[in-house]
This record gives structure tokens, sequence and C-alpha cells, in this order.
């Protein structure tokens, strides 16, 4: 969305991409306008706000959107049905089942950035490799003071065998 905010993907990608593009112009436009960056629950507000006014138009969009701002780490859950919901843990789209069950299973509130970018690895892994609709692209992201870098990307069926080797799956 822009340097200091980031918003996932779930459902229609052109969806997805529009929304959180436009999304991408309502944030410069307030800091424009207000000399102040937008805080990450103001930025899933506009977003929300958007979406209610698309109900029932078929549109297919969840998203986590988060970010760092004067409040600290901040995370929202918005959908197509202009939900939104403020939170710690998401998992959204038609693989978050299996992504639950992982992050349900692993999750510690102490956890450090290693084991927090691992655990997401492998929830994403899961994901994946388990819904036929999800892709295959694990991107993992680390959010800060300082905004938002990417720490991993990878296919998900070459880590899957990383993970599980042959040699395992096989007994």
């Amino acid at each position: 969305i822009n340097p200091f905010l980031l918003g996932t993907m779930a459902g229609g990608a052109a969806d997805c991409q529009f929304w959180e593009r436009d999304l991408g112009r309502q944030c410069r436009l307030f800091e424009l306008r207000n000399k102040e960056r937008i805080s990450v629950a103001a930025a899933s507000k506009l977003l929300a706000n958007t979406m209610y006014q698309y109900r029932g138009y078929g549109l297919s969009m969840g998203t986590m959107i988060t970010g760092w701002d004067k409040t600290g780490p901040q995370l929202y859950y918005v959908d197509n049905d202009a939900t939104r919901i403020h939170g710690d843990l998401f998992s959204v789209g038609s693989g978050s089942t299996y992504a639950y069950g992982v992050l349900d299973n692993y999750y510690r509130y102490d956890m450090t950035v290693e084991e927090a970018i691992e655990l997401g690895k492998r929830a994403i892994l899961h994901a994946t490799h388990r819904d036929a609709y999800s892709g295959g692209v694990n991107n993992v992201y680390h959010v800060g003071e300082n905004g938002w870098t990417q720490v991993w990307s990878g296919d998900t069926t070459e880590m899957f065998y990383e993970y599980y080797p042959v040699e395992q799956v096989k007994k």
C-alpha cells in the first residue's frame, strides 16, 4: 500500500490489487492534506468504507492491513462485505483453515522475529500446499517501526520438499 502499510491478498486477484492500490492513493492524499502518515486504523477504515459502498457488486476480497503507526504495530482484517476487525493474529483466504492449524499449534506471544518468520513460512506453506485455490508463492514480510521489508520469498512446492524430504514422506 505504501512503505509503512502492507496488505495481503485473498480472493479475486484483480479485486484485491485494484482496491489496495486505491487505498494507497487515498492514504497518499491523507498524507498530503494532513502532513502526517495515516494510522493503520484509519487506513483500514477507509478500505472498509469503500467496500461498504460496493457491497452486493460481487467483489471477492479479504485482506489483512498491517503497519506500524504512533500507537505501535497494528493488524486489521477487512473484506468485501466491509467487515473490519482489529486483532493480533489472522489468516485470510481459502487456505486459512490449514494455516490456522499451524498457527494454533505453534504461535506464542513471546516469539522472536526469527521464530515468527519461520512460523509464517510454515503456516503459508500448509495453506498453499493443502488448498487447491491458493497460490504457489510464499512471500513473508516483517513490519517494524521503519516500515516493512520482505524477508523471504519462495516456491511452496520446493519449500514442501525442503521441510518434508521424499524419504520422510515415503515412510
